[in-house]
Parts: structure tokens; sequence; C-alpha cells
């Protein structure tokens, strides 16, 4: 098989299991809404208020770690340690937002 035919056959491959976690993701939310409204205990307005901001922190916590990870390329360090200094730096700041989002949604909750 050349390298073409390997290449296209693993794109395939690619979009179909997104394509599968997709609908297995879709069907699982249903089954879970499903039994809650069977239960009476699903109230779709709840998750309105606040939907987007878990989302909104985490994204603006990784981007002020790109922010000052950016700083790490300016020092003279090995490759390794720049590498790991820029990546921990991204992580933490990210983790940091969502602790942030986290205080959040419970101030905003109460």
């Amino acid at each position: 098989m050349n390298t073409v035919t390997q290449e296209i056959i693993f794109g395939l491959m690619f979009f179909v299991l997104i394509i599968t976690l997709v609908f297995i993701i879709a069907r699982y939310m249903y089954l879970i809404k499903k039994a809650l409204i069977e239960k009476g205990q699903y109230q779709d307005h709840k998750n309105n208020t606040l939907k987007y901001l878990d989302i909104g922190c985490i994204v603006f916590g990784l981007g002020v770690g790109l922010f000052v990870s950016s700083i790490f390329t300016t020092i003279e360090l090995s490759e390794d340690t720049a590498d790991l200094l820029i990546w921990g730096t991204i992580l933490i700041f990210g983790a940091a937002g969502l602790i942030v989002a986290h205080f959040i949604r419970n101030r905003l909750g109460k």
C-alpha cells in the first residue's frame, strides 16, 4: 500500500472516530436528560445563567499563560528547560482560570 492510500484511510478513520464519539456523547446526554425528566429533577433554566463561564475563564487563563510564557522565550535557557517552563506556565494559568471560574460560580450562585 502506498503512502497516499494510507493517508486517505487514516483521514477517513479519524473522521469516523470523531463522528462516533460525538454520537456517543450526544446519545448519553439524551439518556441522562430523559431519565432526569422522568424523575422530575431536570431543570434546563439552571444551566443557562452561567453557561460559558468555565470555558471563558479557562481560555482567559490560557491566554495569560501564553503571555507570561513568552518571557521564557527571551531568556537563554536550554531547549528542554524552556519547553518545561512554557508548558508549565500555560497549564498553571489554565488551572487558575478554572479555579477562578469555580469561585465566580459559587459567588453568583448564592
